[in-house]
């Protein structure tokens, strides 16, 4: 007690200082006087707090603050609009999926059409567009699309095309089946005996299931602002959750490698961190995360994991078997990793709206699910997004992944990624373009030090190939599917790359036009409202029923891309 007792007379001497000059200050003021300071002080520090501590960063909203007074001045905002709207009439010259020269149907027929009428007119709507996946020129979108296994699918559709999971007192079979796929899913994903997951209609909502069970669970831990650490390659759906969930989004940036940082991921670790993600393999550059070296840091603060395997997971998972083992462990084989989402309507072949996230425990999965003890209609509970769903896709997914089996999985994903390595082997032979970073699984992304990057991506749409195009950096991307793996169709592509390539170098100065020029442009808008604004045009022209007619073209595309 003696060792302190200098201590605590420090302190009542400095205490006294300042309750000495709080008490000069406060002299001749009135009791009503002061009950008024303290209010007033105590609504900014709330105000304060809250205007700092949001969701989004002060700096962000400090930039869309200034932006949007910037456009509500008379004559900058009048030249601001000017130049919005021509990128808006660009944007929708640019949609090819809206050159249609028949009208619209927009109300329902007086009488009903006959079957015949009804098929007749969807092999119409079938048939329409430029681009035919078939031929193996698109990037990704169709995974398989053999023959066979279409007529399965349908066959089995057509079984359970009015069952509900919702009402599995109703459709127990349907219930085994999605308990079946989820737990063939845990297993090839090497879940424990406490492993589970749900299914769900795609990798967004698979991902927002586990950001909302992170969410809820940061919820009881007391945290009260709740913070997801992801790189900047992760994929959208997580800025999705972040919006709807009321998360805060901390982007993670890459290293040279384009692998997510990890020490810049440690030191963003605060005690409102709710969940770390990594992706494997990112969408954009098919980059494989480092996930043992953050599933460590996950063990060391006890946050919760999430690997996002939406895109690769059905192929990663059988790559050791097809002889191209990876380099690193990325399942729950990892200690540290808690939850997985996968697309099983991807390499999985399954048919479009089915996936599933993984837990590698009930503990987290309880948090996923949606319950109302007290609605009038009776207790209600779902455990996800949806309340009904099709029964039929479920189903459908079942016998996808019976009828392919292990073995038919192994030698798809063989001819996969060895078409992927030749393809990435050529490439990198090409002068004037590069690979991003060492890929292991089936994207391969594309830049250029030489040439605008998109302007290759014009001379191949004009081809007829449809690849992803990518931003910051500026990169055009081809995901390898069993459609790039019939004969003929890698060799191609190669072909007309380089061919492309030599047409580019004639005149490097030329002028990108079509969406390359538009992406081009939205990288450096500084305001991103702007480009939010643009966006927003696609999306409605994705609803639109007015039929259009002008025709633009694309800088090495001799018609309308």
């Amino acid at each position: 007690m003696d060792a302190i007792t200098p201590y605590k007379e420090i302190l009542q001497m400095y205490w006294e200082k300042v309750t000495g000059f709080v008490n000069a200050r406060c002299e001749g003021l009135e009791p009503w006087q002061l009950i008024g300071l303290t209010f007033s002080s105590t609504l900014a520090s709330v105000w304060l707090h809250g205007f700092l501590c949001q969701p989004e960063s002060l700096t962000s909203r400090t930039k869309k603050q200034f932006f949007k007074l910037l456009r509500k001045m008379p004559f900058v905002g009048a030249i601001i609009q000017k130049k919005i709207d021509e990128a808006l009439n660009d944007v929708t010259s640019s949609l090819s999926f809206l050159k249609d020269e028949r009208e619209y149907i927009k109300a329902l027929p007086e009488q009903g059409m006959s079957q015949p009428e009804v098929l007749q007119k969807m092999k119409e709507y079938s048939s329409k567009g430029d681009v035919r996946w078939q031929d193996g020129k698109v990037s990704g979108t169709v995974y398989s699309g053999e023959e066979k296994l279409t007529h399965l699918l349908v066959k089995v559709y057509e079984e359970f095309a009015w069952s509900n999971p919702l009402h599995p007192d109703i459709f127990p079979g349907l219930r085994k089946m999605e308990a079946e796929v989820v737990r063939i899913a845990c297993t090839l994903f090497h879940g424990g005996p406490k492993s589970c997951g749900a299914m769900t209609s795609g990798g967004t909502e698979s991902i927002l299931m586990a950001c909302k069970a992170y969410r809820d669970l940061a919820y009881e831990k007391g945290i009260k602002q709740p913070e997801m650490l992801v790189p900047v390659s992760a994929h959208a759906a997580f800025d999705k959750a972040a919006h709807y969930f009321g998360m805060k989004l901390i982007q993670i940036p890459l290293t040279k490698a384009m692998e997510v940082d990890v020490q810049a991921m440690r030191r963003a670790i605060s005690r409102n961190t709710a969940m770390l993600v990594c992706s494997a393999p990112q969408f954009p550059h098919g980059i494989m995360d480092p996930i043992e070296e953050v599933a460590e840091l996950a063990v060391k603060y006890k946050i919760p994991f999430h690997v996002d395997a939406c895109l690769g997971g059905f192929l990663i998972a059988f790559m050791d078997k097809a002889g191209f083992p990876l380099k690193h462990p990325f399942d729950f084989r990892v200690e540290g990793v808690t939850s997985i989402s996968a697309d099983t309507h991807k390499y999985g072949y399954a048919p479009k709206g089915s996936s599933v996230v993984l837990y590698s425990d009930k503990e987290y999965r309880k948090y996923q699910f949606f319950i109302a003890p007290d609605w009038q209609g009776g207790i209600y509970a779902s455990p996800s997004v949806a309340g009904s769903r099709p029964g039929g896709i479920i189903a459908a997914c079942w016998a996808t992944l019976l009828h392919i089996g292990e073995s038919g999985y192994v030698e798809a994903t063989k001819r996969i990624i060895k078409t992927a390595r030749f393809l990435e082997s050529e490439l990198r032979k090409i002068d004037s373009i590069f690979i991003f970073g060492k890929p292991e699984v089936s994207v391969l992304s594309i830049g250029s030090d030489t040439f605008d990057i998109y302007r290759l991506s014009n001379f191949l749409a004009a081809k007829g190939w449809n690849l992803n195009v990518l931003q910051f950096p500026p990169s055009i991307h081809l995901c390898i599917t069993q459609l790039h793996t019939k004969p003929g169709v890698a060799e191609q592509f190669l072909k007309d790359v380089r061919d492309s390539i030599q047409d580019i170098m004639k005149d490097l100065n030329a002028k990108t036009t079509g969406m390359g020029a538009i992406y081009g442009m939205a990288q450096s808008v500084p305001d991103r409202s702007l480009v939010a604004e643009i966006s927003q045009a696609y999306l409605d022209g994705l609803y639109s029923t007015d039929v259009l007619s002008t025709e633009k073209h694309m800088n090495g595309s001799p018609s309308h891309h």
